[in-house]
């Protein structure tokens, strides 16, 4: 297969994802208010810190730490929810044996998934921060919005890579598979400050932070959008999510490939989990 044929191939996993989405609009909308709900909750929380300490703080500054944490980790948990369950979704509609039995490439595949998960990503948190904006005032005047956006893409690779390694888990195990993947989200939550700085974690905790990449992605968004810090400062945690991605994309590939053959063998592609 050459390679037009093989993008056009791609093209066709991430057509077919989006009409899985407006198959099941409904589910979609009800994702988004509960997205947009969380998303609002968690900002209140730093506009009434003060109220509730009876402190004088700057809670504009706390709303919008608060606000890229929620978006940041949004965008990313999303982009690790689509690759992750991919294989929970081919079970789903019955497709999963014809997928894994095509005559393409499993990086095919992947690339189809992966633009589905980046494009998808980006319009559902977009829409979240439509919605929030019509709550609070974000002053964006001395943010720097393309080194935040250099920042989120750079950290999009690494979390593709962890996506897929989790992908394993609903291939190897049809039953729980899919809520196991959970695990991977809630130990990232945990360790990357997305609510906090980190701090105020345990030492051994800020030393496990540092083997996250949304940590990185967090601290470069901070930097970017609420200090406005130049794009060439932004290159030495830049590079950290470019060594980290060129490790975990291929890292990701090589273990669903080994959990995919193992799979075949132990016939593990029934359509019913």
């Amino acid at each position: 297969m050459n390679a037009v044929q093989e993008m056009i191939a791609s093209y066709a996993f991430v057509e077919r994802n989006f009409n899985l989405v407006k198959r099941y609009w409904g589910w979609e909308i009800v994702w988004l208010v509960y997205s947009v709900a969380n998303a609002l909750s968690i900002t209140f929380i730093g506009a009434g810190v003060g109220t509730v300490s009876k402190q004088q703080i700057d809670s504009q500054y706390l709303v919008f730490y608060l606000l890229i944490g929620t978006l940041v980790w949004h965008y990313l948990s999303a982009v690790f929810e689509n690759i992750s369950e991919m294989i929970a979704w081919e079970r789903w509609e019955g497709t999963i044996e014809y997928t894994f039995m095509a005559p393409i490439t499993r990086l095919t595949h992947m690339l189809g998934q992966t633009l589905f998960a980046i494009v998808y990503s980006f319009l559902h948190t977009g829409l979240i921060l439509v919605v929030i904006a019509f709550f609070f005032h974000l002053d964006l005047g001395s943010s720097n919005l393309a080194g935040g956006a250099f920042m989120l893409l750079a950290g999009s690779v690494s979390f593709i890579g962890l996506g897929t390694m989790a992908a394993v888990l609903p291939l190897l195990f049809p039953e729980r598979g899919a809520q196991m993947t959970h695990v991977f989200q809630a130990l990232l939550l945990l360790f990357s400050g997305v609510y906090f700085p980190l701090s105020v974690l345990p030492g051994w905790m800020q030393i496990a932070a540092k083997l996250s990449p949304a940590t990185y992605v967090l601290i470069g968004m901070r930097q970017a959008l609420l200090e406005g810090t130049t794009t060439a400062t932004l290159l030495p945690l830049f590079w950290k999510l470019v060594i980290a991605g060129l490790v975990l994309m291929p890292a990701g590939l090589w273990v669903f490939n080994q959990a995919e053959l193992y799979a075949k063998r132990a016939g593990r592609l029934h359509r019913n989990g």
